[in-house]
C-alpha cells in the first residue's frame, strides 16, 4: 500500500480511518501496517492528526521500525498552544475545549504505546491427570510413552507415576503445564484417549493455576 495524494490530504484521510481502526487489516499489525509506515515520508503530528499519530507510534514500537520525524503542526495547531492550559477531562462549558482534547489524545496515544511494549503475562495451569488403562495386561511404559509423545503449542508434560488401582491394575498418574489460551483441556483428553489400544479413560485429577 502507498500513499500517492498530496500529504496534507493523505494524512487527513489516514487520520479519520484510524480514528475508529487500530491497524490497516484485522486485529493485529501485519505487513499491511509496515507497508504503510514504510511509505509515509514523514511522521505524524498528534496535534494535527492524533489518530495516525497513535498508529504510527505504535506500528513502530511493536514491529520494531524507525520512526520519522514529524512536520511541525499547522498554523491552526500552533496557535492553540497559546491558550490557557485546561483540565485533561475538560470544563463544565457547553463548548468543545479542542486543547482538552487534543491533550487527551497525546495522552491516551502515549498510553496505548507504553500498554502495547508491556509484556503481556501468560496465563499457565498446572494439570494432574489420571489415565487408566483397559485391564492388567495393558502395557504401561507403551502407554506413558504415546502420552508424552502428544504435543501442542503450549503443552509442557512433567513428572509421571503408576498408581495402583486394584486387581493388579495401574493407571498412570502424568502432571503437565499448559498455556490457557492455547491449550483445551478437551481436546488433550480427546488426544490421549485416542491411544485407544491401551486408554479406556482420561480424568483431571487436579488443577492449579500458575
Amino acid at each position: 500500500m502507498s500513499v500517492t495524494l498530496p500529504s496534507g490530504l493523505a494524512y487527513k484521510i489516514l487520520n479519520g480511518f484510524f480514528e475508529n481502526a487500530s491497524y490497516v487489516r484485522g486485529v493485529e499489525a501485519s505487513d499491511c501496517d509496515k507497508a504503510l509506515f514504510e511509505s509515509l515520508s514523514e511522521g505524524a503530528n498528534a496535534q494535527d492528526y492524533p489518530h495516525l499519530a497513535r498508529w504510527y507510534a505504535h506500528i513502530a514500537a511493536v514491529q520494531g521500525l524507525t520512526a520519522k520525524a514529524a512536520a511541525a503542526p499547522s498554523a491552526a495547531a500552533a496557535a492553540e498552544e497559546d491558550d490557557d492550559d485546561v483540565d485533561l477531562f475538560g470544563s463544565d462549558d457547553d463548548e468543545v475545549d479542542e486543547e482538552a482534547e487534543r491533550v487527551k489524545a497525546e495522552r491516551v496515544a502515549a498510553y496505548n504505546l507504553k500498554k502495547a511494549a508491556k509484556p503481556k503475562t501468560i496465563a499457565k495451569t498446572t494439570v494432574t491427570l489420571d489415565v487408566k488403562p483397559w485391564d492388567d495386561e495393558t502395557n504401561m511404559d507403551e502407554l506413558t510413552a504415546g502420552v508424552k509423545a502428544i504435543t501442542m503449542d503450549g503443552l509442557l508434560w512433567g513428572g509421571s507415576q503408576l498408581v495402583a488401582i486394584g486387581f493388579g491394575i495401574k493407571k498412570l498418574q502424568i502432571n503437565c503445564v499448559v498455556e490457557d489460551d492455547k491449550v483445551s483441556m478437551d481436546d488433550l483428553q480427546e488426544a490421549i484417549e485416542g491411544l485407544e489400544d491401551y486408554v479406556q479413560s482420561v480424568d483431571v485429577a487436579a488443577m492449579q493455576k500458575i
